[in-house]
């Protein structure tokens, strides 16, 4: 069975996508850090670099993004037969100092700035509708020919002139009817956006893609999700008035869940958001792989650990290969890894041995939404292949580097800090009677929580809990102590006696 269970909070939203019950898929939306991709921005060109073949736009952001010469043009350079990048430079394209109109197609990661496009896509139930080509294109997903040209053939008779549309995996089977209410509406969504085109000057933000919730119906709600569960009453409504747009058909599959329970541990998600942090997976069989990720590429050790087997050492390798091939799939999917990938099976003397786990690989990356690439397996026995980079890495997002150890270790962030504070402020509203709590937090932690004060005051008028910070240095950054709690005359008195120690 496939889920997807969305935890709303104050500080961030959360959403995970199960799989028979094991979690594959992870995102995580803050409140001043939402994602970027899909917007659309009016922005100005700061600077054109020929010898890169691209230039830096401002858009608003805290980096400039980068244009690069193949997003610079229009989709039609790329269906003529005689085009060749060399004949076209990027100086030739666009200039210092002009507006032009970009869409964000890939979030800033690290130090790297948003990668921006000037071809604009705008994605609906069934289809993409880009507004800058007449290309027509089928999802590579739909497998059956005589399927591609069906939809070929009735989206040919509904696409606006001079207009492109991609037909994506969802439409498969779809009718004329389905593909219409579409097209109407990312029309009526273009003409909005050609209206905020000519209004106020770069940098300026002309159109915001939909949030998490919304951009997973939109995008992954489909017959194949047999649950969608969100525990948070708005949320609820405004996703259940969405999909009655989208896919009335699949109302019957989202569901409310009650607050009294934190929905996260209800589903065991809590616990596997944790393995998938450690640098050591333990497999079935008591094998296991180790990942380690650098700046330029990430490194997947495969070994038997545990495991002995039962007939031979052949016969060892190849289960505990084949095991990992599976895992290595699932963790680079839910852990979001993305650019260069080694894998370091175990080494295999037999030739169909390792096309099996290449071919076993490969299929377990089907799953994946994310492009990947298999490019074979080297003289030293080493698996090397591409993933593409969308998004920031799940440890990035949740983790940075430890301030103590200058790197060598890792904790969680800040902000799964205060999101841990909130839950532990609903866990005492819920299942006490207690009107105040002292926590106690590292001094540095101290610090965050007075800069969160706003979001702080939210919790708390949310629970009806007073709440109280007092720094420990003997504790580690990511601990939330609690040292009292009660009435708020008996928390207070607490508070005075720690205060004159």
């Amino acid at each position: 069975m496939n889920q997807i269970i969305v935890d709303v909070g104050i500080s961030e939203n959360r959403l995970a996508i199960l799989e028979d019950e094991e979690l594959v898929e992870l995102y995580i939306e803050r409140r001043n850090n939402k994602r970027i991709v899909g917007n659309i921005y009016k922005g100005r060109v700061v600077n054109v670099l020929p010898g890169m073949q691209a230039a830096f736009v401002d858009i608003g952001l805290e980096k400039n993004c980068f244009l690069y010469v193949k997003d610079a043009l229009g989709q039609e350079y790329f269906n003529k037969k005689d085009f060749v990048d060399r004949e076209i430079s990027i100086k030739d394209v666009v200039k210092q100092g002009q507006e032009i109109i970009v869409q964000v197609i890939k979030e800033p990661i690290a130090d790297k700035g948003a990668r921006v496009t000037t071809n604009i896509t705008l994605p609906g139930r069934y289809l993409v509708l880009m507004p800058d080509t007449q290309y027509i294109g089928v999802s590579r997903k739909i497998g059956s020919a005589e399927e591609r040209e069906r939809l070929k053939a009735e989206i040919e008779a509904l696409k606006p002139e001079n207009m492109g549309v991609i037909l994506r995996t969802v439409a498969e089977g779809k009718s004329k009817d389905d593909f219409r209410e579409d097209i109407k509406f990312l029309l009526k969504l273009w003409q909005k956006i050609e209206k905020e085109k000519k209004l106020g000057f770069a940098p300026r933000l002309i159109y915001k893609d939909f949030d998490l919730i919304d951009k997973t119906i939109r995008d992954t709600f489909s017959k194949n999700i047999h649950e969608f569960i969100i525990n948070d009453e708005n949320e609820y409504k405004s996703a259940m008035d969405l999909v009655e747009l989208l896919s009335p058909n699949l109302k019957d599959r989202l569901s409310y869940f009650e607050e009294s329970h934190d929905i996260f541990r209800h589903y065991k998600i809590e616990s596997q958001i944790h393995k998938a942090l450690e640098r050591k997976i333990w497999l079935k069989s008591g094998g296991y792989i180790v990942i380690d990720s650098t700046e330029a590429l990430t490194v997947v050790d495969v070994n038997t650990g545990k495991y002995v087997g039962i007939t031979d050492l052949e016969d060892t390798v190849l289960k505990t290969n084949l095991e990992a091939a599976v895992e290595i799939a699932k963790q680079l999917r839910l852990r979001d890894i993305g650019g260069i990938i080694i894998i370091d099976f175990i080494d295999m003397s037999n030739e169909e041995d390792e096309q099996k786990v290449l071919n076993l690989l490969e299929k377990s990356l089907n799953k994946d939404r994310t492009k990947s690439k298999i490019l074979g397996m080297t003289e030293l026995g080493l698996v090397e292949m591409t993933r593409k980079k969308v998004r920031q890495k799940l440890e990035s997002v949740m983790q940075k580097k430890c301030h103590c150890c200058d790197g060598s270790g890792k904790l969680l962030n800040e902000y799964t800090l205060l999101q841990r504070f909130e839950k532990e402020m609903r866990r005492i509203a819920l299942h006490t009677s207690c009107e105040a709590v002292i926590f106690e937090v590292h001094p540095t932690a101290f610090k965050i929580f007075e800069e969160e004060f706003i979001t702080r005051k939210e919790i708390e008028g949310l629970t009806k809990v007073q709440s109280f910070i007092v720094p420990n240095p003997s504790l580690n950054f990511d601990d939330l102590k609690t040292k009292a709690m009660g009435s708020l005359e008996n928390v207070k008195k607490v508070l005075n006696d720690l205060s004159t120690k």
